[in-house]
């Protein structure tokens, strides 16, 4: 029988690497989400503090946005780690740590929705669920590069917005989203 690792948050392990997304979710009901790339982690009282030196702010959206999307990501992440014998998460008020693939797959259905309308937030979710993680991966990998920053608002920003939030996958049909981007490009 394998025995679980110690993780924090979502499968974060900071002895296996220090690379991980925090999610700071605030007490207060007006006030935004923050999720910040990190590559550094204090194993005690400090870790609470924000380094804004170090830390990257990636991403905001308000805390009703965030509610819409935290179901889908907790029982996405929750059934991977459950896979890898690693125990379970959940985003609690203050700060959770994710580990840094999970992160990045959070991050890209975050900033899909960060400037849409929350009536699109489940075709987004549809869309997203249909991608494999290495899609994912490849999708963030190419986003954060051009446009990573808390601010960046435009090119693969935006194309993110569209793809995922103006693009509905047939629910019967579960077709990789980046299967319907070659199609469109093959009719045009």
């Amino acid at each position: 029988m394998s025995e679980k690792r110690l993780a924090l948050g979502f499968g974060f392990i900071p002895a296996e690497s220090r690379h991980h997304f925090l999610v700071c979710i605030p007490d207060k009901k007006d006030a935004n989400v923050v999720i910040y790339e990190r590559f550094s982690w204090q194993d005690d009282e400090s870790q609470q503090v924000i380094n804004t030196y170090e830390d990257k702010p990636k991403a905001e959206t308000s805390k009703h946005k965030w509610k819409l999307l935290e179901e889908t990501l907790r029982k996405e992440f929750n059934n991977r780690l459950k896979k890898q014998k690693i125990p379970v998460g959940r985003f609690m008020i203050g700060q959770t740590p994710v580990e840094r693939l999970l992160g990045k797959e959070m991050l890209l259905l975050v900033w899909a929705v960060e400037d849409s309308d929350p009536s699109v937030i489940p075709t987004a979710i549809r869309n997203w669920l249909g991608l494999a993680p290495e899609e994912r991966w490849w999708l963030f990998t190419m986003t954060n590069a051009a446009t990573g920053g808390i601010n960046d608002r435009r090119g693969w920003r935006k194309a993110l917005r569209y793809a995922l939030t103006e693009n509905p996958i047939d629910e019967h049909r579960q077709q990789s989203l980046f299967d319907i981007m070659i199609n469109k490009g093959m009719e045009d």
